[in-house]
């Protein structure tokens, strides 16, 4: 595996600190080999409706847009910031993606985590492993108490309730 730049693991401790907190130098440096950098242009498509994925990523810079997609109309639903996950959901259901991820703007860069690399630091790094998991989780935790706060608050609205 390639040496990690000290650039690119400063940069990966500053931006993901939550999924850093954990983890040592040394222990980041290790988990950054396992993935690749992917450097995005303006509104680049990281993955898109339909597609079932083989990778997930880890936003280091830039942020890229969730958009769902009404014929030729492109609608934003929400956007991922550095320091969080995308593409997760596909990769561990592997079900087909219910929305288009694309950047926000060029200089997006994303730490690129396919399935075989997955695999390989689930026995090899088991701590590591296990600490990316357990981050996946509480990044699906949050969309989904997300969706559930923003789903009643629509409901207040339709209902009449949020009027009262």
């Amino acid at each position: 595996m390639q040496n990690v730049n000290a650039h690119l693991l400063e940069q990966v401790k500053d931006t993901c600190q939550e999924f850093c907190a954990a983890l040592t130098d040394d222990e980041v440096s290790k988990f950054v080999r396992y993935t690749r950098v992917r450097e995005l242009g303006a509104q680049e498509v990281v993955a898109d409706i339909g597609e079932i994925s083989d990778r997930f990523y880890l936003v280091i810079g830039g942020a890229v847009k969730l958009l769902q997609v009404d014929g030729e109309r492109e609608f934003e639903v929400g956007s991922i910031e550095p320091g969080s996950l995308v593409g997760e959901m596909s990769f561990f259901d592997r079900q087909p993606r219910t929305v288009r991820l694309r950047a926000r703007r060029s200089g997006v860069r994303l730490l690129e985590i396919n399935r075989q690399m997955y695999n390989r630091i689930r026995i090899e790094e088991p701590y590591i492993a296990t600490n990316l998991l357990e981050f996946v989780i509480r990044s699906l935790d949050f969309l989904i108490r997300n969706l559930s706060d923003e789903n009643a608050k629509l409901h207040k609205q339709v209902t009449g309730l949020g009027y009262r």
